[in-house]
């Protein structure tokens, strides 16, 4: 699951142009569902057959509350952030690298500072995915190398009125949703969190474990990604993890119920990696089960 800009500019073959402006909006919300803002993930739209406007047309349309995008050259992402929120659509997180070795010598994006200059005043949360060998987690404390570097970027995230999520992702230092807990306990910074990625957990062999790691993350949870996903699968066998959200026999629904229990009322996105199809194909169906499995968790 690397390489996401390649994946997307790869696909399937051109769809008319006019598909955007199609019938069939999104169900409205009701006032039984949860509270948390619902958006679509960049890996779940961008596509190839319509061009980025009428990607972010289909994602307003179908009444996502907004996006989250991936790192890229500054100017393209004020243009960017211009035409979501032209749209009525937030830009809810921003994927950026991050990579520690053994030392626990922490590499982020080079222009980490002016991206979150641009994104001053506009809420979104860094979402800082961590590779590399890294430390040993049991050996860190809360002066280790990488925790104090950690600490810098959440106090100038805070300058900007900003946040950081740790983003759990299989296969990387922080693959596990516990590990990056951990991390977040010893930064012990009010603009530092983590995200739970739902298939990232799966992969990793925690379903079992989900309800202990969304109990113990609760305080610093910042946002959550979901996906139809199938029971029983270990590994980065992502064609059964993720799916529309209207597809897999894994209980989705059981995880909102927890995160409402939780009192957790921040933004819940729709990773849509990997999966076949348009991207109406993609989104409408995952909307739609939104609506259902919303209003499920908030009369539970």
């Amino acid at each position: 699951m690397i390489n996401r800009r390649s994946f997307i500019a790869a696909g399937l073959s051109a769809v008319a142009a006019s598909f955007v402006s199609s019938a069939a909006s999104a169900e409205p919300a009701g006032s039984s569902e949860l509270p948390n803002p619902f958006y679509a993930m960049d890996t779940s739209f961008q596509r190839p057959g319509l061009n980025c406007d009428q990607q972010l047309d289909l994602v307003a349309q179908l009444g996502f509350a907004g996006v989250a995008w991936t790192h890229e050259p500054i100017e393209k992402l004020r243009a960017s952030l211009q035409a979501i929120e032209q749209r009525s659509l937030k830009m809810f997180t921003i994927y950026c690298d991050g990579k520690v070795d053994r030392d626990g010598a922490l590499t982020l994006e080079p222009d980490l500072a002016p991206i979150m200059a641009a994104l001053r005043g506009h809420g979104t949360i860094i979402w800082i995915h961590i590779g590399g060998q890294g430390p040993d987690f049991k050996s860190l404390t809360k002066q280790s190398a990488v925790v104090n570097s950690l600490r810098s970027m959440a106090d100038r995230a805070a300058e900007n009125g900003l946040r950081i999520a740790i983003y759990p992702h299989f296969g990387e230092w922080t693959a596990h949703f516990a590990d990056a807990t951990h991390l977040a306990e010893l930064v012990e910074h009010p603009n530092l969190g983590v995200t739970f990625n739902l298939c990232h957990a799966l992969a990793g062999g925690d379903e079992a474990n989900i309800p202990e790691l969304l109990e113990r993350a609760k305080k610093r949870l910042f946002t959550a990604t979901i996906c139809g996903a199938d029971r029983g699968v270990r590994g980065g066998d992502w064609n059964k993890l993720i799916q529309t959200l209207d597809r897999g026999n894994f209980d989705v629904a059981a995880v909102l119920k927890q995160l409402h229990h939780l009192g957790f009322d921040g933004p819940i996105g729709f990773q849509g990696y990997g999966i076949k199809g348009d991207a109406r194909s993609i989104l409408q169906p995952t909307i739609r089960a939104w609506h259902k499995l919303s209003h499920v968790a908030a009369g539970a």
